[in-house]
């Protein structure tokens, strides 16, 4: 397609989106005037035509009579006017997103030689047009590994119910593109899809109470039972199917390089309800899920297996094992009757040994004992199909089933293991004080407890013992690592893997990990000296001065044989985990991206020192303020020479909703991340540094440090600061909204160390500030520029030439468009010590001009985001639908902390500030 046409297309594929929301804009008016009569569609078009015309065009008599319009709203029709902007941008976000699958769908229709960019086929047609050899292709595919780990992390603002009809709703917009249908069938689809607005617009958007941790885990499993049990498996088949065209001449299966894991039942950091039971009862819904998950597959495959011994011959092993099942099996109820249809007879067999796996009760005979049994049936039934030439059939069906149970299992997702370091010193400290070992085990310096720990672990004896009684602190924390080692042999030895240890500071906060997993036979030294452990101690370094510490810490660790026995003889292979959110609390977004690319790097060289490779787990967010971005640029920005043992990325919140509730856009998404780890991994085998990078680095260096200063005099050493936070956004009320299991502090304080990183840019975003995601980052340029050509010609190269400083500034690019200080302002409002108020909003107001005016130096735009017109269109255009969400809430705190203050309550009235908060985060799509 010539470029002029694809202009044409894409300015056409536009216009359906616009058409799209003008649509279901259009039912929405219908549900308002149906539900609250014409006077609240035209309250909330006046309002609305006023936020336009200010965003259009800053008149300040239009604002004040804007303000004094939301003003005078009585209590009734505000709540309404509230639900219904909110609800609106929930209409948008599935217009939007079935815009995506539409672009893809599109793009593949008219472009026809053409391959999609940033496609698994592109990756692969780069390969061979770089004439790459096979035997480097599999050597390739071999290194690269991606696991994506769902968090419970609270930033999910909308119920499960509501999810389900946006579910609904955009299945049914899809249906719309079908040139096929009827006007009647066209008119059938309007008028269902006004049934599911009305009843989006019937359904409560608040939680009435806090999910518990097993309602987060079947909120996890949602995705794996809706998109992903299929998608994963269909990114493999491209892969394969791409490998074969551009490398026919060998026979491809590719390893399992792409999975996902969780968190959701096993974190237990800060979160009491999480206990040793609770993370049984996650591992026995995993398998659960699984397990009908493969039932309903060979139950639906059935079906298309009615080849008949009358016209093919099947093959001798098919046969065997049939006869095998008999005699194993006996009488199965279900069993299929006609024995001229094997293949229908042996997988009714196997549905129902699927449905006896895992029942203890059920004889190992007539069950599955493990995955590698399942799969060999499987394998049987796919040798036959292809002894007669039904490879179709073979490959449609039975090897994507395949893939599955490779994929899967029947643990379905490896459960990671997390606890905060100082849970474990605690109970460490009981029981050494209780076997007479040491009196205070807590008070030792770290040089003393390192020693002693090692010692321990040298030692087979135990140290804990059933005659003891321990507080219930300590008992829980033993009960975990019995839990894990039962649950090895009950789920398979992949169910748990990682156990992740928040705010490591020293190297015992990893050897304390080890004594725990001796005591329930985790960590074994053998007679022959050998040790076999099967849980690994991840350190998660959050802080910058723990980012600064890791590396001394990995070398001290990997010094000590009794630890560097604890990791896999032959991978040699050890995780680590970095922290996004906390490091960019404590130290800025400047200061946090530059710390932690010293800190992959700097470790990476540690490791390389005891023949040790690293597998890096980066704990991102789904905010801009915790490390956010799409899938494919987190791969591209790490250093390449960090990714040789593999990338673990946290998937969290409304991450998890946007990226992976539809197929399309879960396919998508999968794909491009694909297509980054195979470029990162290329490039990694001949890691090249840009020639003036050194330089860079040292000016980044500079950059940083001056962020830093900036960021923490505000943060930490201004005194009125976190009155000034407190006050001015809704960071108490967020704490009411039901999304979450875990408390929003980790500990009963008030003090900013003690507040999540969660909550402090959830409270940001939604007072329209957006501050971890920018401030100090002008300062912090700006010391370097000074007003100098010369060094505005450098950062414009660093722009242009290091992935690493342009990916940075574009994110701040991001931030400041979605950032509005005129709304800010009227948050700072609500401070009640006016001279604080003004005072630091001032010096917000000069950093964001500052950070705006040098950014835009530097890429030489015009505008903030002019780089990426698509997203700097969709923010202009939602503003003015977000503005009067803003505002109602400005006057809504105000009116309820003003009760509060006299030790009054409304809940009608704290219940429009949470719809606010749930509408402010569709219309921004993000939380935190």
């Amino acid at each position: 397609m010539t470029e002029s046409g694809m202009t044409l297309q894409k300015q056409s594929t536009n216009n359906l989106l616009r058409r799209d929301v003008r649509f279901l804009g259009h039912i929405l008016g219908e549900v308002l005037v149906h539900q609250g009569g014409h006077e609240l569609l035209d309250v909330v078009e006046k309002i609305r035509e006023m936020s336009k015309s200010l965003r259009a065009h800053f008149v300040p008599e239009i604002f004040q009579e804007f303000k004094d319009t939301i003003r005078s709203l009585a209590p009734e029709i505000r709540h309404q006017v509230i639900r219904a902007f909110a609800i609106y941008f929930q209409l948008v976000n599935i217009a939007e997103q079935n815009h995506r699958i539409r672009r893809k769908r599109d793009y593949e229709r008219t472009s026809g030689e053409m391959v999609q960019p940033g496609s698994i086929e592109s990756i692969v047609q780069e390969l061979k047009n770089n004439q790459i050899p096979y035997q480097e292709v599999q050597e390739i595919l071999q290194a690269i590994s991606l696991e994506l780990v769902m968090t419970a992390h609270p930033t999910e603002a909308m119920r499960r119910a509501v999810l389900d009809i946006n579910l609904r709703i955009s299945d049914d917009m899809m249906k719309l593109d079908n040139p096929m249908l009827t006007h009647r069938e066209r008119e059938q689809l309007r008028e269902k899809l006004l049934g599911e607005v009305l009843n989006l617009w019937q359904t409560d958007e608040l939680r009435d109470r806090k999910p518990t941790v097993i309602d987060e885990v079947r909120n996890g499993l949602y995705y794996f039972d809706e998109t992903l049990f299929d998608v994963l498996p269909e990114v493999y088949q491209e892969l394969e199917r791409c490998l074969e065209k551009y490398y026919p001449e060998q026979t491809w299966h590719v390893p399992s390089f792409l999975k996902f894991g969780s968190w959701i039942g096993g974190d237990r950091d800060g979160n009491p309800s999480v206990k040793a039971n609770v993370t049984w009862e996650t591992l026995g819904l995993h398998r659960q899920l699984a397990l009908q998950k493969y039932g309903e597959i060979l139950k639906e495959t059935v079906g298309h297996m009615s080849f008949s011994k009358n016209i093919v011959g099947v093959s001798d092993d098919l046969l065997a094992s049939i006869q095998s099942d008999r005699e194993a099996l006996g009488n199965v109820q279900d069993v299929w009757r006609n024995e001229k249809e094997p293949y229908r007879i042996k997988m009714t067999y196997m549905i129902d040994r699927i449905h006896h796996t895992g029942n203890p009760n059920v004889p190992a005979t007539q069950k599955y004992n493990s995955p590698d049994e399942f799969i060999n049936d499987l394998e049987i039934i796919d040798a036959s199909l292809r002894s007669h030439y039904a490879n179709y059939v073979a490959d449609k069906y039975i090897k994507k089933l395949i893939r599955q149970v490779e994929l899967f299992g029947f643990h379905l997702a490896a459960l990671d293991i997390r606890q905060h370091s100082k849970e474990h010193e605690q109970a460490m400290t009981e029981i050494l004080a209780k076997m007479g070992i040491t009196e205070d085990y807590s008070k030792l310096s770290e040089e003393e407890k390192i020693r002693l720990l090692t010692n321990i672990l040298d030692d087979p004896r135990p140290i804990t013992s059933t005659y003891l009684d321990y507080s219930e602190g300590t008992e829980e924390c033993l009960n975990v690592y019995r839990t894990v080692q039962r649950a090895q042999k009950e789920f398979g030895r992949n169910c748990i893997n990682s156990y992740l240890i928040s705010m490591t500071q020293g190297a015992s906060d990893l050897l304390e990990v080890l004594v725990f997993a001796k005591e329930a036979g985790l960590y074994r030294k053998e007679s022959d000296g050998s040790v076999t452990c099967t849980l690994q101690s991840v350190p998660l370094f959050e802080t910058i001065d723990d980012l600064h510490a890791a590396p001394e810490i990995m070398s001290t660790l990997l010094a000590i044989p009794a630890y560097k026995a604890s990791l896999d003889p032959v991978t040699q292979l050890h995780e680590i985990m970095l922290g996004y959110s906390d490091s960019n609390k404590d130290g800025g977004v400047i200061t946090a991206n530059w710390e932690l690319r010293m800190a992959l790097q700097n470790i990476t060289e540690s490791a390389k020192k005891f023949g040790v490779k690293l597998k890096f787990f980066h704990g991102r967010g789904g905010a801009l303020g915790r490390g956010g971005m799409p899938l494919n640029r987190s791969i591209m920005a790490q250093p390449v020479e960090t990714l040789g043992g593999g990338i673990k990325i946290t998937e969290q919140g409304e991450v998890l909703s946007s990226r992976y509730s539809l197929q399309g856009i879960a396919y998508r998404s999968l794909e491009q991340a694909t297509f980054a780890l195979i470029t990162a991994s290329k490039l990694s085998r001949s890691p090249q540094r840009l020639p003036q990078e050194d330089k860079w680095e040292e000016i980044m260096k500079g950059i940083s440090e001056r962020a830093q200063t900036k960021y923490q005099d505000l943060i930490f050493r201004d005194d009125d600061f976190l009155t000034f936070f407190k006050e001015s956004t809704p960071l108490p009320e967020i704490g009411e909204l039901n999304i979450g299991s875990r408390p929003s502090k980790r500990k009963n304080s008030d003090r900013f160390e003690d507040l999540r990183a969660i909550p402090w840019v959830f409270a940001w975003t939604q007072s329209r500030y957006l501050l971890p995601a920018w401030y100090a980052a002008g300062t912090g340029l700006q010391s370097f520029y000074q007003g100098k050509e010369e060094n505005l010609v450098t950062l414009k190269q660093m722009y242009e030439e290091w992935s690493f400083f342009r990916s940075m500034i574009d994110n701040l690019q991001m931030a400041l468009a979605k950032a509005d200080l005129l709304i800010a302002k009227e948050y700072g409002n609500m401070v009640k010590k006016s001279e604080i108020a003004e005072r630091i909003f001032g010096l917000i107001r000069e950093e964001y001009d500052l950070t705006s005016n040098i950014i835009l130096q530097i890429t030489g735009q015009h505008e903030i985001l002019d780089n990426v017109p698509v997203i700097q269109e969709s923010i202009r255009l939602r503003n003015p639908y977000v503005d009067p969400l803003s505002y109602m809430q400005v006057e809504l705190l105000t009116e309820l902390r003003a009760l509060r203050d006299n030790n009054e309550d409304d809940s009608e009235l704290l219940r429009e500030v949470l719809l606010t908060i749930n509408g402010i985060a569709a219309g921004l799509r993000n939380t935190g």
